[in-house]
């Protein structure tokens, strides 16, 4: 308890002091304003003397051209310049210094903790919409093996590695999630070629091919975006994912691509990637590296999770790095994929595919609404074993909208009070 009254006293003194700090260069723009006013006041001094240089002086006559009207003009110039300057990059700097939690959202990409998300589908984009308010050294590496809707069908026809995670990342992390965002989610309804192309993924297609590198598509298309981090691929390779299914009758098959995976209706024993052991995308494994925190999840445990931890050097990189690392367990089961499934159960999952001991934290959801599930689905109960080095961190994480998925703003608080 008295831990607790000493961090809520030391948010509400720094909500106080933060403004002070380099962050927001408030003390850049007090100086200047500060030079602004001492040069008004050396102007309005020029501009009452009589004798030029009478009170400097200065006399030598290469100087003379220098007169009091003359400098106490400059001088005016300048300072009003420098006042009106300070003036507003100081009420710029001002105007939204703190986020409703008394947090500071920081105005500097160099600013932040350094936090690498890794995963795929609508609940990356989720977290990343909310942990951007809090920094902007995120890096986002997203899964390549989806093969469904308008990206499986891009891939097919173009050759492009899947766009519509990147694309969900990218429109997430954007600066400003109005309209540019909405027009590049927005989806065509029409019978011309283009039904089912979703505008963003048409773009980042139309980069790959302008630029002739995948990298650069995203690198480019993040920047018209004014994007808050970076979003990156786990690896470049054009994998495909591959499952081992226990079928009713105790039969098991495999199947491959992500899309067909669900739709098998069987117990899933095991995923693998198809080529097995893809070189992992340089710029992936240097993020997780100098992250502060590793965050997996949340997202499809098999179609979205493990495509990404099953490229051997991303795994590698999480165990070599220092930073936090957090795993956070969906809301809901499923259907097609974890049915029944506990939050034990994803973990045992998880271990069974990668060893054990690969995170220091798993962030749980506590709090369910009866009726509120789509069909066949159900809630993911918090309980799981003790395990020695794994923190379990339990608090609601429902959305007032859709209570099966996250809430953005919850998850990023939680995860962000785990940082030191």
């Amino acid at each position: 308890m008295e831990d607790k009254k000493h961090q809520t006293v030391r948010k509400k003194w720094c909500a106080y002091t933060d403004w002070i700090k380099s962050g927001l260069q408030v003390k850049h723009w007090m100086f200047l304003l500060l030079l602004g006013v001492g040069l008004l006041c050396l102007g309005t001094f020029f501009l009452s003397a009589t004798t030029p240089f009478s009170l400097l002086h200065l006399h030598k006559p290469t100087l003379y051209w220098l007169s009091p009207s003359r400098l106490a003009y400059l001088s005016l110039l300048i300072g009003a310049s420098s006042l009106g300057s300070g003036l507003w990059q100081l009420k710029r700097a001002l105007s939204t210094p703190f986020t409703a939690d008394g947090t500071r959202p920081y105005q500097q990409h160099k600013q932040g903790a350094r936090i690498a998300v890794i995963g795929g589908g609508h609940g990356q984009a989720t977290i990343l919409r909310g942990l951007k308010n809090y920094t902007r050294n995120l890096t986002a590496i997203v899964t390549v093996a989806d093969d469904g809707g308008s990206s499986g069908r891009l891939r097919r026809e173009m050759g492009i590695l899947p766009p519509g995670d990147f694309r969900n990342c990218i429109a997430a992390l954007a600066d400003d999630e109005a309209l540019t965002t909405r027009v590049f989610q927005y989806r065509f309804r029409t019978n011309a070629g283009l039904d089912g192309h979703s505008f963003g993924n048409l773009f980042i297609s139309a980069m790959f091919g302008v630029t002739g590198s995948f990298e650069d598509a995203l690198l480019e298309s993040s920047r018209v975006l004014a994007v808050q981090g970076r979003v990156v691929p786990s690896t470049l390779e054009a994998v495909q994912l591959a499952a081992d299914i226990q079928q009713a009758t105790g039969a098991v098959t495999r199947v491959r691509g992500e899309s067909q995976i669900p739709q098998a209706h069987g117990d899933i024993l095991r995923v693998c990637l198809e080529p097995i052991s893809p070189p992992a995308y340089p710029g992936a494994v240097q993020a997780i590296l100098n992250a502060e925190m590793v965050i997996v999840g949340p997202g499809s445990l098999y179609t979205s999770i493990l495509p990404n931890l099953l490229v051997p050097e991303i795994t590698k990189a999480i165990r070599a790095s220092r930073a936090l690392k957090v795993y956070i367990c969906n809301l809901a089961t499923q259907p097609g994929e974890t049915d029944g499934y506990t939050a034990e159960r994803h973990l045992e999952t998880l271990t069974a595919h990668l060893g054990a001991n690969l995170f220091d934290v798993i962030v749980l959801n506590n709090k369910f609404s009866i009726g509120k599930l789509p069909e066949n689905a159900d809630w993911i109960r918090p309980e799981i074993k003790h395990q020695p080095g794994l923190r379990s961190i339990q608090t609601d994480l429902t959305s007032a909208q859709t209570t099966w998925q996250h809430d953005s703003q919850k998850l990023a608080q939680s995860i962000m009070e785990l940082l030191p």
